[in-house]
Order: C-alpha cells, then structure tokens, then sequence
C-alpha cells in the first residue's frame, strides 16, 4: 500500500463518518414509539462519537498535507440507515446502523493495513482506536436487533 492509498481510505471514512452524523441524527429524530427511546437515545449519543471520528480523521488528512473532503465532494451511499416512512419501525433503523457499522469496520481494518504497510503508525493507531469505537456500536446494535426480534 502507498501513502496514496492510505490518503484516500482516510477520506473514505470521513465522509463515511458524516453521512453517518447526519442520518444517526435524522433517525434519532424521527424515531416515534415507547419502545424507540432506547435506540434514539443511543443514537444521539453515537452522534456524537462519529463526529469526534471524522474530527480525528480531518485532522490526520490535514497532518498528511491533505484537505479534508467538503460538500462537493460527498457521495451519500447508506441507503439502508435513512429515516423509515413509519416512524415506530426501529427495527429498520437498527438493521441500517448494523449495515453502517460493518461498512466502517471493513474500512478501518482495511485502513489498518494500508497504513502499517505504508509505515504510518500514526494513522495505523487512529484506525485502531476508531476501529475499536466502531465495533463497540455493532455489538451494542447486535442486542437491540436481538430485543426486536424476539
């Protein structure tokens, strides 16, 4: 792997990141029901820690002598995680963050590779740490999914 390659994972998962901030918020909102509160409130807070992720990883980029990629340059591609047309369909949601969080997984492990490969320790330890982050909200997700499908 290159420092290119590295670079260009990097400005994957930040955007990935955003779109992730905008449709945690937007389902955290939208979600109605008792039995939504658990997950809107989960959501809320992982908004949050997706935020401080692309934070982290717009300021590796810029490190890099990179700019952070901006509006113009977003592609929005979790189709599965936008707001349901019924609102009280939670489960829905939980399916598209599990979708989100495999996506983000995938991609930091793939971005821990390139960077030990690059020798890039720096973005190798962001990835793990944000690696770490990232499979904690699945299997947060994982036990809501169970909760709805028994």
């Amino acid at each position: 792997m290159t420092n290119e390659e590295v670079t260009q994972l990097l400005r994957k998962a930040y955007g990935d990141e955003i779109e992730t901030v905008m449709n945690y918020l937007s389902n955290s909102v939208v979600l109605d029901g008792v039995t939504a509160e658990e997950v809107k409130e989960n959501l809320a807070a992982d908004t949050q820690e997706e935020l401080g992720h692309a934070e982290m990883i717009g300021q590796r980029l810029k490190q890099l002598d990179e700019r952070p990629p901006a509006s113009y340059d977003f592609e929005a591609r979790q189709e599965s995680l936008q707001p349901p047309e019924d609102s009280t369909d939670v489960l829905s949601v939980i399916n598209g963050v599990l979708d989100a969080e495999e996506d983000a997984i995938e991609t930091y492990r793939s971005l821990v590779t390139a960077a030990e490969d690059a020798d890039d320790p720096v973005t190798e330890d962001l990835a793990v740490t944000i690696l770490s982050d990232e499979e904690a909200h699945r299997t947060e997700f994982r036990g809501f999914k169970r909760e709805y499908e028994e």
